[in-house]
């Protein structure tokens, strides 16, 4: 399995953020993290990632413990944060060969235009970031994510900023290298969660609700409230 989570807590200021959460996802899956806000999802993904550790409980990444090999670990992943944090002043190629770069990758050049081909960024990679509009960066935080073809991806909030367009390319995009890799985005869109994922888990109040297909959830009364806290 890529992704294993074993009974989560953890505590800010004395205030529950995740109660006993566990979760696996696996090579080929795509799963969108529903949830409404303050509900912890963020929380749940900067664990996974390595960014803040638990209170108490287990992560592991394609084997390799989080706590005990967190480098190990990392270098399987790639990771969007839901900032995207980017350096506005370098151009494009610059930002993904300095990217490149941390992962000691070779034929950088080469990488580096087959995957602005793939995500529709050739025509912006000798521009500027700064100049960028909000989709374009956001492509460009996905690009660095995936230039060491990672095993697993992790993208929390990635299509904030996209137009229909760029939303349904970026969905096909995704779609195209789920076969080999284990996928989790957040989102509080369920009409994301429907066009992509494979798998959906909802988050409420630290907790885990529920882990389901849309379809199924849809179809599943109990829920209606639940929905209804969620962008449609």
């Amino acid at each position: 399995m890529s992704i294993k989570l074993h009974h989560i807590f953890k505590q800010y200021a004395g205030q529950e953020i995740l109660r006993d959460v566990s979760l696996e996802i696996h090579p080929g899956e795509i799963v969108s993290f529903l949830g409404p806000n303050g509900a912890g999802k963020s929380t749940c993904i900067k664990i996974i990632t390595g960014g803040i550790l638990p209170d108490s409980g287990r992560v592991t990444v394609n084997g390799y413990d989080m706590l005990t090999s967190p480098l190990k670990a990392k270098q399987t992943m790639g990771y969007l944060p839901e900032n995207n944090p980017l350096y506005p002043e370098l151009y494009v190629y610059e930002y993904l060969e300095q990217s490149a770069g941390f992962y000691k990758l070779s034929n950088i050049k080469t990488k580096i235009t087959e995957l602005a081909r793939q995500i529709k960024l050739s025509d912006v990679l000798h521009k500027k970031i700064g100049i960028l509009s909000k989709g374009y960066k956001q492509r460009v935080g996905i690009a660095q994510a995936l230039l060491h073809d990672p095993s697993v991806l992790i993208l929390d909030e990635p299509f904030t900023g996209l137009d229909p367009n760029q939303l349904s390319e970026m969905y096909d995009f995704i779609k195209t290298i789920k076969r080999d890799k284990a996928i989790l985005f957040s989102s509080h869109s369920l009409t994301e969660a429907r066009e992509l994922s494979t798998r959906t888990l909802i988050l409420k109040n630290g907790e885990i609700v529920a882990n389901k297909s849309v379809t199924e959830l849809q179809q599943e009364n109990a829920l209606h409230s639940l929905f209804k806290e969620l962008t449609l």
